[in-house]
């Protein structure tokens, strides 16, 4: 594949200095609380470029939706250059023997296995379950928040975003109801590992969270065996597609992803999105009034700050990135967040919140290709019954402070504090 040259890439890369290069920065002051200031400039300046640590990274539309959808690339860790070296040495120095524990998850699987698992999996997260779930989660977001309007105030996040997806996806699975509070913290924690960049001092740490849900849902299989019901664990294990079955360890990786990745994605979803909404009154206000808007502004509040910023491809064969050779084995990056925002194709108002944007569910915040998120009808639910009804019962809602939080991630951007007064 060979992505179209940029003519701001040509000579010193517009406004950096003759001679310097320019690329992601992370550690760049201020880039958690707003990392699209450096997404415009990187765009505008090296929308296709290396890193010194040696991944490529993409931050144009065209470009991270075309490389999303091509078949001929990887997502298995194994398949990057060496092997994914340094991650593997980080946990070897710790005495862990499986830094390889969640390759069996969908999201880290080629087909033909990603296919088979995925097939078994998906009929759990047809649009028609997942409607059949609405007066549920309409249920618990309506308990949550009538103790809030109690108080007349609440944490968005601490009350609402993280424990509404969190007891969906449990009471969907059917995981037992005494080790929740456990569960989640084991889930908050081990969503670090799905970071590029992790410290010695993160991996004790992963290592513990990663055993307990390990151990938990092997012995959550274990009773759904003898003890099956009408959920989503029980039709895993039970299901069989052409003489296949999920193996035990297949299990158990799924359901570790959908506690994480699903759970932890809706909760930044429901939290981005009404923080966005807070700061653009305007637009809080047009929801309040036009309740119908709530499925398009939805997808645009996925768009303006995606809950998942990062993804990844691996090359398994002699590739071209703007005009450059890529080696097999070479880890490429694409940045949704950058290229949802990008003007080329979201026109000249693309870092403007708009809840009636016509091209908003063009959006990359699922992904693309194969790997196209899927639970992507259940986090749309939740967040349209979760941000509708806030935003219906308390239209005069407004931020009660300036102190919300966000988490310091790079792949799953996201607040761990968004403090409101609900008017």
């Amino acid at each position: 594949m060979k992505i179209a040259h940029s003519p701001d890439q040509a000579g010193d890369h517009g406004g950096a200095e003759p001679g310097q290069e320019i690329f992601l920065n992370p550690f760049a002051p201020g880039f958690f609380d707003d990392p699209y200031v450096q997404y415009r400039e990187l765009r505008e300046q090296a929308p296709v470029h290396q890193s010194p640590l040696g991944p490529w990274t993409l931050l144009r539309y065209e470009d991270c939706s075309r490389l999303l959808r091509d078949p001929s690339l990887s997502v298995e860790e194994a398949n990057i250059r060496d092997g994914g070296s340094a991650r593997r040495e980080l946990f070897a120095a710790a005495g862990y023997d499986r830094p390889d524990r969640g390759s069996l998850a969908i999201l880290n699987l080629d087909p033909p296995d990603h296919t088979r698992i995925r097939r078994l999996a998906s009929k759990a997260f047809t649009p028609r379950r997942v409607e059949a779930l609405v007066p549920r989660v309409q249920a618990l977001v309506d308990g949550m928040l009538d103790d809030a309007a109690d108080r007349g105030a609440t944490d968005v996040i601490a009350d609402l975003a993280f424990p509404l997806p969190f007891a969906v996806i449990s009471e969907m699975l059917g995981m037992p109801e005494g080790d929740r509070d456990e569960l989640r913290g084991w889930s908050h924690t081990m969503v670090k590992s799905l970071e590029p960049m992790i410290t010695p001092d993160d991996v004790p740490v992963l290592i513990d969270a990663s055993d307990h849900m390990v151990g938990h849902v092997h012995a959550a299989i274990e009773w759904k065996r003898h003890e099956p019901s009408d959920d989503l664990l029980s039709a895993l294990i039970a299901a069989e597609e052409e003489g296949d079955r999920l193996s035990t360890e297949e299990l158990v990786a799924q359901v570790i992803l959908l506690f994480i990745a699903g759970h932890e994605t809706t909760v930044n979803l429901i939290g981005n999105g009404m923080l966005a909404l807070l700061r653009n009154p305007d637009q809080l206000a047009l929801l309040a009034s036009t309740p119908d808007l709530i499925g398009n502004a939805i997808e645009e509040l996925l768009r303006f700050d995606s809950p998942v910023q990062f993804t990844r491809r691996v090359t398994l064969a002699p590739f071209e990135l703007d005009g450059n050779p890529v080696e097999p084995g070479t880890l490429i990056f694409t940045i949704l967040g950058a290229a949802n925002h990008d003007p080329e194709h979201f026109g000249p108002t693309a870092d403007a919140l708009d809840l009636t944007r016509r091209d908003a569910p063009h959006h990359l915040s699922f992904g693309g290709g194969i790997h196209h998120c899927l639970g992507a009808v259940l986090a749309r639910t939740e967040a349209r019954v979760a941000i509708g009804t806030i935003v219906r019962r308390f239209p005069a809602i407004t931020l009660a402070n300036d102190t919300q939080a966000w988490n310091g991630r790079l792949v799953l951007r996201g607040l761990d504090t968004l403090p409101v007064d609900l008017g």
